[in-house]
């Protein structure tokens, strides 16, 4: 399995444009940590917000809805996800969004910004190593 194409650098800045504007539209008001994610596939954006809920267990989070509108779409394979949250710091996806966002690219590309602009970037592989997938059930 090859890495996608790295996506250049002005869609990389849409991509992490996107997510920093749907932040806005974050429903945060438990913990008031706002997350706004996109991710890229098929050439495509598809932006996703973390939605909390006085279950707190029923909320979600802004990178499985971001994928979740993807596969809605018809998307299959994510080239890149980019997530822009409430900290200081930058804000990588948390455990549980790191194993769906395998699912569909296990190689893709990871940028994280924080709400000042400091960036970061990994490969989910980096943030997952050896991760479990669709291999681990043949």
């Amino acid at each position: 399995m090859s890495a996608p194409d790295r996506p250049d650098p002005e869609l990389l800045d849409r991509l992490v444009a996107a997510a920093r504007a749907a932040r806005e539209r974050a429903y945060a008001p438990y913990s008031r940590f706002a997350v706004g994610a996109a991710v890229l596939a098929g050439g495509r954006v598809y932006p996703g917000v973390n939605v909390e809920n006085a279950s707190y267990p029923q909320g979600i989070c802004a990178e499985r809805a971001a994928v979740a509108a993807a596969v809605t779409a018809g998307e299959r394979s994510i080239d890149a996800v980019a997530v822009v949250g409430s900290s200081e710091d930058v804000t990588p996806p948390c455990g549980g969004c790191r194993q769906v966002l395998h699912e569909f690219g296990p190689l893709m590309l990871v940028v994280a910004e924080s709400p000042g602009g400091a960036r970061a970037e990994w490969t989910l592989s980096e943030l997952l190593p050896a991760a479990f997938g669709p291999r681990s059930l043949a």
